[in-house]
């Protein structure tokens, strides 16, 4: 039989969290490969859920999401940021962030058209861009000072006449980096120069580190009517399973982005907007202890990782911590992955299957750090064997 699968998704196979998850599960590893948490949201907020079931609210909710979860993330986004957004016209409930990048990306993108994204990326970046038949331009973001970031030459000169949008994701996975305000003001005066629209994935908004601020790029003058501001309760709330995201933007890019999501799934499940509009409402100190614990264990799986050789980056948001491991003697990033269990008991991600270049980061790999104490200090015990 001839490939069944169209050939713009041919290079797309198994998802490398699968594959390294599975590794994990066959060798009885630590997984800190893929980024969920191990522990649940706030209980208030999963009683809600369960009380809406009990409730009845079962059946298709209406298709640009109920109207509490709309409004909570109108109320949230003007509380937080002081972008006003109406309710009824410019917020939209996806099936998580990924289904808000995949049909912003199919809403705004014709063939041929180009999408600038930082690399290295979020995989599903490149996916839902190779099914808009559309061309992913990558600008390599480099560790400098300590942290990731990008040149703005570079940046400028990834610009052509082709280029329909900037993808931003701050704070970043997989670097972990908090773009400044300098940073964004570079991407806001390109994005007004050349006439692009920002597509902005801010999903860790509320999970950044050592008073470092977060900052939506849509609050920077000349953006808001310009910007696709995407989030979601999976990382604030630690329920990464509901897969309950929003897009805020303009009345006419969230039609245009409801036009195509409502032949995709048309619609998200009704008892997490309820109780994910609950968590808006009243569940932000929650998220504030888990800031702070989430910082703790960065720097707990930061000191095992360095105890055991890495170089490691300090990560200022996310879930995340980068690692360089030529001190440890190797180069190819998949080659270490794949021995990690052999050698530690441990599974972590390649950094460079985020990359177009994968040779510009094939020497890192990526720890999760959203785990229990105790894993983390059990996978700190056995990194340490790579020290010996």
């Amino acid at each position: 039989m001839t490939e069944a699968l169209v050939s713009r998704m041919r290079g797309f196979g198994t998802t490398i969290f699968a594959e390294m998850s599975a590794l994990a599960v066959r060798t009885g590893s630590i997984n800190l490969g893929q980024g969920f948490p191990d522990t649940d949201g706030p209980a208030a907020m999963l009683d809600r859920a369960v009380q809406a079931i009990r409730s009845g609210a079962n059946q298709y909710p209406p298709g640009p999401g109920v109207p509490e979860l709309r409004q909570a993330v109108s109320d949230h986004r003007a509380a937080h940021y002081g972008l006003t957004y109406d309710p009824d016209r410019e917020v939209l409930v996806t099936v998580g962030a990924t289904e808000a990048i995949a049909t912003s990306v199919l809403a705004l993108c014709e063939p041929g058209d180009e999408v600038i994204a930082f690399e290295p990326y979020y995989d599903s970046y490149a996916a839902s861009i190779a099914l808009a038949q559309a061309r992913l331009v990558a600008v390599t973001m480099r560790p400098e000072a300590g942290r990731f970031t990008f040149d703005p030459d570079e940046l400028r000169a990834a610009v052509t006449p082709r280029t329909r949008a900037i993808l931003v994701n701050s704070p970043h996975n997989p670097t972990g980096t908090v773009f400044t305000r300098a940073e964004l003001t570079v991407i806001a005066e390109l994005c007004q120069e050349h006439g692009l629209i920002a597509i902005t994935d801010e999903v860790y908004e509320h999970l950044t580190f050592d008073d470092v601020e977060h900052i939506p790029l849509a609050t920077l003058p000349g953006m808001r009517e310009r910007t696709v501001l995407i989030s979601s309760a999976g990382k604030t709330f630690s329920v990464t399973g509901w897969k309950t995201g929003w897009v805020c933007a303009p009345p006419e890019l969230v039609t245009a982005v409801q036009t195509v999501k409502q032949f995709t799934t048309y619609t998200a499940s009704a008892p997490w907007q309820l109780a994910v509009a609950h968590g808006l409402r009243h569940e932000l100190g929650w998220v504030a202890e888990l800031r702070a614990g989430l910082q703790d264990k960065r720097d707990r799986l930061m000191s095992g990782l360095a105890a055991a050789g890495f170089e490691v980056l300090r990560p200022s948001g996310t879930y995340f911590v980068q690692t360089d491991i030529r001190p440890l003697g190797f180069t190819d990033g998949f080659e270490f992955a794949r021995r990690l269990p052999e050698l530690a008991g441990v599974v972590a991600i390649p950094t460079q299957v985020f990359y177009d270049h994968p040779a510009r980061g094939s020497h890192f790999v990526r720890f999760a750090f959203c785990k229990k104490e105790e894993v983390i200090d059990e996978a700190a015990a056995r990194l340490k064997r790579l020290s010996t």
